[in-house]
């Protein structure tokens, strides 16, 4: 269950480095993907729910760096609401 890292680009050209607890994030992100603001949210929320059931599996209990990591993006994405073809670059996985 390795940690993976991994880098996005907002619709405002700003980007963001992100933390999984799992690797599985691998399984729902493609490298150099735009996503729809919408789809891009619920994939991480997908993704990020996953690694931390992981931990569960693992250790007994919930990881809540992913849940953290998760709550940053949904506030993030906030700020696009509404704006037509807003989309997330994902740019990739590593540091």
């Amino acid at each position: 269950m390795p940690v993976t890292y991994f880098r996005i680009r907002w619709p405002d050209q700003t980007e963001m480095a992100c933390y999984s607890p799992s690797s599985i994030v691998t399984e729902h992100f493609a490298e150099g993907a735009a996503y729809p603001l919408d789809e891009f949210v619920e994939r991480a929320r997908t993704a990020l729910g996953a690694a931390s059931e992981r931990v569960r599996a693992r250790y007994g209990y919930a990881c809540s760096s992913a849940m953290d990591q998760l709550r940053i993006l949904e506030i993030a994405a906030q700020r696009f609401r509404g704006q037509d073809g807003a989309t997330v670059r994902f740019l990739g996985f590593g540091s």
